[in-house]
C-alpha cells in the first residue's frame, strides 16, 4: 500500500473510531428553554407585577434616571399594582408596599422600595446586594389604596455575580 494510501486509510481509521464514541440519541441533546416563572399574580380585581434582575443588565441611561447603582452584585425588585375593570383597560394604582427579601440561609436583606410616578404608570423599586451565587426569596405583600386587605405574593430567584 502507498504511503499517502496508508495515510488516508489511517485517517479514514481514526474518524470511524472517533464517530464511533460519539452518541446521538435524543438523551444527549441539548435541552429546550423551560418557560420563565409567573412574574404577576392575579387576585380577582387585582393584578400584582414582579420582577427581580442584577442591576447591571439595566441600561447606563435607565440607572441614571432612577438613581440606581448599575453592578453585578446588586439586584432591583420591581412592583407594580393594577386594578381590572370589567370591560376596560387594567389600570396601575397606588399601593403600600412591603417586601422582606431573604437568602436561603434566613438572611435578611436591607431592601426599601421607593415609589416612581411615570405618566399613569406606578410602579415601586428598591435594590438589594447580594455575593456570590445566591437564592432570593422575595415576600412582597401590598394592600392598594382604599382596600383593607393585603394581597401576598411570594417568589424566588437566583442570581450569580460574575
Amino acid at each position: 500500500m502507498p504511503s499517502t494510501t496508508r495515510t488516508l486509510a489511517a485517517a479514514l481509521t481514526g474518524c470511524v473510531l472517533l464517530a464511533s464514541g460519539c452518541d446521538f440519541s435524543k438523551q444527549h441533546q441539548v435541552p429546550t428553554a423551560q418557560p420563565s416563572e409567573e412574574s404577576f399574580r392575579d387576585f380577582g380585581s387585582y393584578e400584582v407585577h414582579y420582577n427581580a434582575v442584577r442591576t447591571d443588565m439595566l441600561t447606563p441611561e435607565v440607572a441614571r434616571n432612577y438613581g440606581i447603582q448599575r453592578s453585578t452584585n446588586r439586584v432591583m425588585l420591581n412592583v407594580t399594582v393594577l386594578h381590572k375593570e370589567a370591560g376596560a383597560a387594567r389600570k396601575p394604582v397606588e399601593a403600600d408596599v412591603k417586601v422582606d427579601a431573604r437568602n436561603l440561609n434566613e438572611q435578611l436583606k436591607d431592601l426599601e422600595l421607593r415609589r416612581v410616578s411615570e405618566g399613569e404608570a406606578i410602579y415601586y423599586i428598591g435594590e438589594v446586594s447580594i455575593s456570590g451565587t445566591e437564592i432570593l426569596v422575595f415576600d412582597i405583600t401590598v394592600t392598594p389604596v382604599g382596600t383593607q386587605a393585603p394581597l401576598s405574593v411570594k417568589f424566588t430567584r437566583e442570581f450569580v455575580t460574575t
